[in-house]
């Protein structure tokens, strides 16, 4: 099979000699990502659609819907103060013995946590107890979501051609895709079959349990998967610079030589300002992802008064035009650059938040159903115009999945190899804590105060100017050589 993998030019003008990969190795690298992603995106938006729909209910229903809905969210966030430890541990593990081993302890950590939220009693059974149960499992997922995404980011830019880096990056976009896409349609089905009763007793466990078949999946994968060409190019060449070969038949020794050149590697100085920068690009897709694929189903459940059958369906129709936009925005970026790309999508992003909000807050429709809250059974619209379904999907694509798209390969490229999984890992992780793990608690304590819809809109406008702004400040990284030690700033 023909080479996967492409160079770039050293300083010096010489190309160094990536370790050969199969287009079959590209392939499963791909998967692997596409499916880590996945998994952990669908936790994310099994969990969203849940606070929304099921847990406000039965795991913080006694009390007023308000405190019900922030307890939830305040849970939903407290995952996200375990990523940045988790991005910090095993993003330096991956730095030092490799990308795809962390890899594979991530995906196991993330996934048996999410299946075993399925099995957790409810308040009614327990009382406190299962909120406690609750906030450990959402601990133990942050702590291996923290690096997954980073990780499966760092797997594909160092796999993929140079050329063609923004759409095979993009696979890991279409794994959150995937993952919303999956979680959105499963409840959808679930409460069309079931009911919202039988779904609130115990219909709610099914999608955290088969979970575990997606996790069996990645699992299997990543055992057979082989380290990127760029992670095992820079260990050999720092290996072949020794002034004493190594006995290529002792593993021993091999292995010896190893650890010696990641210690070597890992003295390489990082770019404070590179750091930065990719902190505050990621501000726009973690804050806006936050808010749409989080805390916006919330609000149309609860304050709009939208069935739960259509906050479900909304998000798998957005996740299906996302299988449209995300290459098409990763294959833009290859052609125009990175940065030119952020810019663009940035302001369209501006332009479009308050007349997304418009064509959703006033195209509800008349038809309603009942539909059975903690304050009892309450009608809700069933059936907004094709307007309301236009104004999420837009507001989905451009404000969030666009972003993801570009982010995953620009962030990798923004760092040098030596340091790329950890720093790549704790930039996305620690605005993710800022914005996306208690911006939906700021946005529900908000609306409460104000009850409208302008406190979201300000939110994801602040969210995405702080990406503009650094789009702005940052160099066209396109292209960059991977096996550079040096960040790119």
């Amino acid at each position: 099979m023909a080479d996967s993998t492409a160079v770039a030019p050293q300083a010096n003008g010489a190309e160094p000699t990536l370790a050969q990969r199969t287009t079959a190795d590209l392939i499963k690298a791909a998967v692997s990502g596409w499916l880590g992603t996945a998994l952990e995106f669908m936790d994310f938006q099994l969990y969203s659609l849940a606070a929304a729909l099921v847990f406000k209910d039965i795991f913080f229903g006694h009390g007023s819907q308000a405190i019900a809905i922030m307890s939830a969210m305040a849970v939903y966030g407290v995952g996200y103060v375990a990523r940045p430890i988790g991005a910090w541990y095993f993003g330096r593990l991956g730095d030092r013995i490799g990308r795809t081993k962390v890899l594979f302890i991530t995906i196991a950590i993330m996934g048996c946590a999410t299946t075993l939220i399925g099995a957790l009693p409810t308040y009614d059974q327990v009382g406190l107890l299962a909120p406690a149960l609750l906030v450990l499992l959402r601990l133990a997922q942050g702590f291996g979501a923290g690096a997954e995404i980073a990780g499966s980011s760092v797997l594909l830019a160092e796999y993929a051609p140079k050329k063609h880096r923004g759409i095979v990056s993009a696979f890991t976009a279409l794994g959150t895709n995937s993952g919303t896409l999956f979680a959105g349609l499963i409840w959808a089905i679930l409460l069309g079959w079931l009911g919202n009763d039988a779904v609130v007793n115990w219909g709610w466990r099914i999608p955290f349990l088969g979970s575990v078949i997606v996790m069996g999946v990645a699992v299997f994968i990543r055992i057979h998967l082989k380290e990127t060409p760029v992670y095992e190019t820079s260990v050999e060449e720092t290996i072949a610079g020794y002034d004493k070969p190594i006995d290529k038949d002792s593993e021993k020794a091999r292995k010896e030589a190893e650890k010696k050149a990641a210690a070597e590697i890992a003295k390489t100085p990082r770019s404070l300002k590179a750091f930065i920068i990719a902190c505050v690009l990621r501000f726009g897709q973690c804050g806006n992802s936050g808010m749409v694929q989080t805390y916006l189903i919330t609000f149309l459940t609860a304050n709009l008064l939208v069935s739960k059958s259509v906050a479900s369906n909304v998000v798998v129709y957005s996740s299906l035009v996302g299988f449209l936009t995300v290459p098409f925005i990763g294959w833009c970026g290859d052609r125009i650059g990175r940065e030119r790309m952020y810019k663009i999508v940035t302001i369209v992003g501006l332009i479009i938040i308050v007349p997304c909000f418009l064509l959703m807050v006033n195209n509800l429709g008349t038809d309603t159903t009942l539909e059975q809250t903690a304050n009892g059974m309450i009608p809700h619209f069933s059936n907004p115009t094709l307007l309301f379904f236009i104004g999420y999907i837009v507001m989905h694509n451009i404000t969030v999945l666009s972003f993801f798209s570009l982010e995953n390969i620009t962030m990798a490229e923004c760092f040098g190899s030596a340091h790329r999984y950890e720093q790549l890992a704790l930039a996305k992780e620690i605005p993710n804590l800022i914005t996306g793990g208690f911006g939906p608690l700021i946005a529900a304590a908000l609306v409460t105060v104000f009850n409208s819809w302008i406190a979201l809109a300000v939110l994801m406008a602040f969210y995405t100017v702080c990406t503009l702004i650094a789009a702005i400040i940052m160099p066209e990284v396109t292209g960059r050589d991977l096996t550079a030690r040096e960040d790119a700033m």
